[in-house]
């Protein structure tokens, strides 16, 4: 398939600045693969869709302010960088912008020298290795000094950090949030599990596939980054469990789903491991992890439109995604949800 059919015309002013005052008052898409239908409801009303003996799936990454500005310490330059995972100790991935003007052996400085990253080495696509020197522990000073990782569609300031932060969030390490999983509340999930819904968690930490756009014409030529990812054998038991009596697998986000898949793919089974996954799902695919998804309205011509696409196929979700701009839902990031089953 051409990158092309993934394309679409979004209003700007429907792009989501800001996250609703309550949670999971966002509006829901709901499409039904086999009705080829799509109707509209409430988040809050999501759990009237999942059934005893299900089992949603979260993924709990915890997003790092990981955005750092700073000076050029031998030009005075400003320098920002986004941290996309750690290497190794004190070494880390980045995106630097201007990237030109962080070369190999350059250092940059912020807030007044408490932090200082110096390049290491340059990668392809503009990526850099970092390494940083400080006193104390790293990750109290990136609480200190660094940023929320906003995407660059959204230009309001976030007032609550942890409004970019799923309520579950727990192993440190993203780039950007699991933006499905921003939907839901604890009191919410309490009435899930009340039901008889089994909840399991996973981890996949966001990184440059995120951030990076598209840029061949045929979708196979296109390279995904890895991310690391880590399912537990709790998970994977429950997981196993729920399959054998019959309930139903729900992703929340397309990170859940891309590790599920990871893992079937190489394992033919719920095995609890943790790895790389620079997995590109797109029509047509085969799923054998999952049997719902709950995800946000995404980008044109993204990675992650192309993924919901192989899940409802393409022409049910480019009819749905045009459903969405005419009933005015919110989209991307802040914006609001998706349901497909």
């Amino acid at each position: 398939m051409r990158v092309e059919d993934f394309d679409f015309e979004l209003p700007e002013e429907l792009i989501a600045q800001t996250p609703l005052k309550e949670r999971a008052s966002s509006k829901m898409m709901v499409i039904d693969r086999e009705r080829q239908s799509v109707s509209h409801e409430a988040f809050a009303n999501v759990i009237d869709y999942l059934n005893p003996g299900d089992c949603i799936v979260l993924n709990n990454t915890k997003v790092l302010p990981a955005r750092l500005l700073g000076v050029k310490e031998e030009t005075g330059a400003k320098i920002e960088l986004l941290l996309l995972h750690q290497v190794e100790e004190d070494r880390y991935e980045v995106l630097a912008k201007p990237a030109k003007k962080f070369k190999v052996g350059s250092t940059v400085t912020f807030g007044e020298g408490l932090l200082r990253a110096t390049c290491v080495e340059a990668l392809d696509q503009g990526g850099k290795i970092v390494e940083f020197s400080y006193d104390g522990i790293f990750l109290e000073v990136l609480n200190e000094l660094g940023e929320m990782p906003l995407p660059p569609y959204i230009k309001e300031q976030l007032d609550d950090r942890d409004r970019y932060q799923t309520v579950y969030a727990k192993e440190a390490g993203s780039a950007a949030a699991p933006t499905a999983g921003l939907h839901f509340t604890e009191d919410l999930l309490k009435q899930i599990k009340s039901k008889g819904v089994e909840i399991g968690f996973l981890t996949l930490h966001v990184g440059l596939g995120t951030f990076r756009p598209v840029q061949v014409d045929q979708l196979e030529e296109h390279d995904m980054h890895a991310e690391h990812y880590h399912l537990s054998e709790e998970t994977a038991e429950l997981l196993t469990q729920t399959r054998q009596q019959g309930g139903r697998i729900i992703a929340v986000g397309t990170t859940s789903i891309r590790t599920l898949e990871t893992v079937m793919r190489d394992y033919g089974e719920f095995h609890p491991t943790s790895g790389w996954t620079d997995i590109f799902i797109y029509p047509p695919y085969q799923f054998r992890a999952v049997d719902g998804l709950i995800t946000n309205f995404h980008l044109p011509k993204s990675t992650l439109i192309m993924l919901v696409s192989a899940f409802a196929t393409q022409n049910l979700i480019m009819s749905a995604y045009q459903q969405a701009i005419e009933q005015r839902y919110r989209f991307f990031s802040f914006g609001d949800a998706m349901l497909i089953l």
